[in-house]
C-alpha cells in the first residue's frame, strides 16, 4: 500500500472588481445570463459566460425541468453550446456565478460534477487548459489554471 498526495492550486480575487479588465467582462455577462436562468424548482441561478479563442463568448443559464433529470446545469449548456456552434474553437476562460432566490451566496461555487466532466472532456480534446473562474452572488472569485485541479483523477477516452 502506498499514499499519494494531490495539490491544487487556486487563485483568489476579494471582488470581482479585482479581475482582470477581460475576466470582469466575461463574469458580467455570467452575471446578467443567470437572471435569465430557469430555476423555478431549486431557485438556484446559475450563469456562465465561455471565451473560445475566436473571440467569440458563448451564454448559457441551468434549465431545469419537473423531471429533475431532465434539467441542465449551466456550464453544460454552454460547453455544448460551444461545442455544436463552433466545433473547431478552443474554450480559453469560462466565468461561473452562482445566486439563490432564498439566501445570499457569498461563497465561491464551482461546477458540479457532471459538469467538471463534461469540461473536462473539452479540455482534454483541444489540449490545452481551460481558466475557469467561479463565483456566487458576490463575495470572492477563485480562479483554476485548468479543470485538472477541480478534478484531479479525470475519466477520459483513453480509459475505454
Amino acid at each position: 500500500m502506498k499514499e499519494i498526495s494531490i495539490t491544487t492550486q487556486f487563485t483568489v480575487f476579494d471582488s470581482v472588481k479585482e479581475l482582470p479588465k477581460d475576466v470582469y467582462s466575461l463574469m458580467e455577462e455570467a452575471v446578467a445570463i443567470r437572471k435569465k436562468a430557469y430555476a423555478p424548482y431549486s431557485k438556484f441561478r446559475v450563469g456562465v459566460a465561455i471565451l473560445l479563442d475566436n473571440g467569440q463568448i458563448i451564454l448559457g443559464s441551468n434549465q431545469e425541468n419537473a423531471a429533475y433529470p431532465s434539467g441542465l446545469c449551466a456550464e453544460r449548456v454552454a460547453v455544448f453550446y460551444a461545442g455544436s456552434i463552433y466545433p473547431e474553437a478552443k474554450i480559453l476562460k469560462m466565468a461561473i456565478t452562482a445566486a439563490s432566490d432564498t439566501n445570499k451566496t457569498t461563497t465561491p461555487i464551482p461546477p458540479c460534477g457532471s459538469c467538471r466532466q463534461s469540461i473536462a472532456e473539452y479540455e482534454i480534446k483541444q489540449d490545452i487548459p481551460i481558466e475557469i473562474y467561479f463565483m456566487g452572488e458576490e463575495g470572492e472569485v477563485n480562479k483554476s489554471a485548468s479543470l485538472k485541479n477541480l478534478l484531479p483523477f479525470m475519466f477520459d477516452k483513453k480509459f475505454l
